[in-house]
């Protein structure tokens, strides 16, 4: 059962902006402080340089392939079930822990106001956005979009009137414990721009995904990289060296120079912004082990979508479980392993995009491309690796034990039922020019993007998968490619080759059916009713055709009825459309085989008739 697309730009927007915005401002700052000195301005500013060159990975990976799993279903399809298994995991677990540490920010801010148990307050929290997403894709969103718009206003304020009361001696050293703290602080608050990942796992939820995602993801890490940089900017200026070690930073910047009803409204705005963040942790986090279960790498229980919602409920109540469990855990512990995991997922996701690349698959088309390829993406898995080292021995500690345990797993229960090709074994093959993939991958990647751009397959669509297609490697003549033609088809129209191959000569002569350089369109009537088919032929070195300089490449034979004219008028149209493609002649001699040439057809951007 599949997943409804509900989702628009606003909503993808939300969600990222949402799950971003909440513990790496209201919180993580003084900690940071403490780390770096009035420097952590430049911590935030270099993690959120760092992240772009993520999400730029991620953006034209979920442009590609937009569907739920997010960057694990980018891993598994790149570099194989192993290592996809191991960031899903990983990336699963990441998520869920910043939104357990957002319930435990949002009881926290809450029992100031109510007397309640902390833990208490965290676990009504989690059991209402548990409903809420049990409920519908939707239904969250909505209330997503409404908790990000009041937790922007309420930033822009404090930073517009915080702006006048900085004072610049605050910032007198702005280093004082060296570039190196600079570094390894950027790491810790890095997590700070985890809600990138969480929009990619709901991709195959939002509409016009192509390009819905990419956009959404760029105004988001736009909006927060300002609104990060100028907050912390802000609070660092009023507060001074009392920002160290706060657990609430822009609560005590408000109360500075607004006073007691700023400290409430931006209390308000916290917990705004640790509700969105819980609401976008278990809405993205819940659909991994979706993902992971629909590849065979967890039970097939966690991938089953609840008839009426459409929600992937087993998913969810496990997340929602795991959230609760963890709700005790400290919190410099839980910053540090969400930073260290979603590290390694950026580092992945660069990996994945220079992979797929490089495999030179046909049916990788994304939709968004990453820029200054494949630069941005190596300087990302450089810097991503500097802050992972800086961060010290502990967090590679716990690096090591994330990916052992994602391993163990794979190795226990995925191993055995991982059948799946991947575009790293492309890639050798490509190098090594040995045997070693089918098919499987390039059809996968086909339908993706079939439902991607909502193709709805017609009656050429269907011609198309079980046409006869040549590829021929020498030059020839028009009487011998003919001749081919005639022997492929003679047994699916029921008609003699002889007879083929004279209507086929004969129509040539009356006028040449070369449309343009390097492509024909031969067309015949036989006798007979409801009778309609297509060949399509590459020829490498060309098809010498009378009276013509160019040797053709490309040729589509339509073979047909009488009373199939309308069909074969449209057929014609079709045609048109998908060669008026600039990069189609490029993309034909190309195409590694018959399948790729085929594919390069039924995926041509065209008006399809129902």
């Amino acid at each position: 059962m599949k997943l409804r697309r509900k989702l628009n730009l606003m909503d993808v927007f939300s969600i990222a902006t949402g799950a971003m915005i909440s513990s790496g401002i209201f919180i993580l700052p003084g900690l940071a402080y403490a780390q770096a000195g009035a420097g952590v301005v430049a911590s935030y500013f270099l993690a959120g340089l760092l992240a772009l060159c993520g999400m730029l990975s991620q953006a034209e990976l979920v442009s590609a392939m937009p569907k739920a799993g997010g960057t694990y279903f980018f891993v598994v399809r790149s570099m194989g079930p192993s290592v996809g298994t191991v960031n899903g995991l990983i990336t699963w677990f990441s998520v869920s822990l910043k939104g357990a540490f957002a319930l435990i920010g949002m009881a926290t801010f809450t029992s100031l106001i109510i007397d309640i148990n902390i833990s208490l307050i965290a676990l009504l929290f989690c059991l209402f956005f548990i409903i809420l997403n049990l409920i519908g894709i939707k239904e969250a969103g909505k209330v997503q979009v409404v908790l990000v718009g009041g937790l922007l206003t309420l930033l822009l304020i404090y930073v517009v009137l915080g702006l006048p009361e900085v004072k610049v001696r605050h910032f007198e050293p702005f280093a004082p414990k060296g570039i190196g703290a600079i570094l390894s602080t950027a790491g810790f608050v890095f997590i700070s721009y985890g809600g990138l990942l969480k929009v990619s796992s709901i991709a195959e939820e939002v509409r016009n995904p192509g390009k819905t995602i990419p956009l959404g993801m760029i105004l988001s890490l736009l909006a927060t990289s300002i609104f990060y940089t100028f907050a912390v900017f802000v609070t660092t200026g009023v507060l001074g060296d009392n920002l160290a070690n706060s657990l609430t930073p822009i609560s005590d910047g408000a109360a500075v120079f607004i006073g007691r009803w700023g400290r409430i409204a931006l209390s308000v705005s916290a917990l705004l912004a640790f509700a969105s963040t819980a609401n976008a942790g278990i809405m993205a986090a819940s659909r991994y082990p979706l993902a992971l279960s629909r590849d065979g790498l967890l039970p097939e229980f966690f991938g089953r979508i609840n008839e009426r919602f459409k929600t992937p409920h087993n998913s969810i109540l496990l997340t929602g479980a795991f959230m609760i469990v963890t709700l005790f855990l400290k919190l410099k512990i839980l910053a540090e392993m969400a930073s260290i995991v979603l590290i390694l997922t950026y580092i992945f996701s660069c990996l994945s995009v220079i992979i797929l690349k490089e495999s030179r698959l046909q049916n990788y088309q994304p939709s968004f491309r990453s820029p200054l390829y494949p630069w941005v993406q190596i300087g990302g898995i450089l810097g991503y690796g500097l802050l992972m080292f800086k961060m010290g021995k502990e967090s590679l500690l716990i690096s090591f034990i994330f990916i052992a345990s994602a391993f163990f797993i794979y190795w226990f229960y995925g191993r055995i039922r991982a059948t799946r090709e991947y575009a790293l074994l492309h890639l050798i093959e490509r190098i090594t020019a040995k045997e070693l993939t089918t098919r499987s991958l390039e059809a996968e990647l086909r339908e993706i993007i079939r439902e991607r751009d909502e193709i709805i397959k017609d009656r050429f669509d269907n011609l198309v998968e079980r046409c006869v297609v040549l590829d021929i490697e020498n030059s020839m003549s028009l009487e011998e490619f003919f001749g081919l033609v005639a022997e492929a088809m003679s047994d699916r129209l029921n008609v003699e080759p002889s007879l083929l191959f004279k209507l086929l000569m004969d129509r040539e002569r009356e006028s040449s059916t070369l449309l343009s350089q390097g492509l024909a369109i031969p067309h015949i009537v036989i006798e007979g009713e409801h009778t309609f088919d297509i060949l399509i032929a590459r020829c490498r070195e060309g098809i010498i055709f009378p009276n013509s300089e160019h040797r053709v490449h490309t040729v589509f034979v339509l073979i047909g009825t009488r009373d199939e004219r309308n069909f074969h008028l449209h057929a014609l149209a079709a045609i048109a459309q998908i060669v008026q493609d600039p990069h189609f002649e490029e993309k034909w001699m190309k195409a590694g085989d018959e399948e790729d040439l085929r594919d390069i057809i039924l995926l041509g951007k065209r008006k399809r008739a129902h």
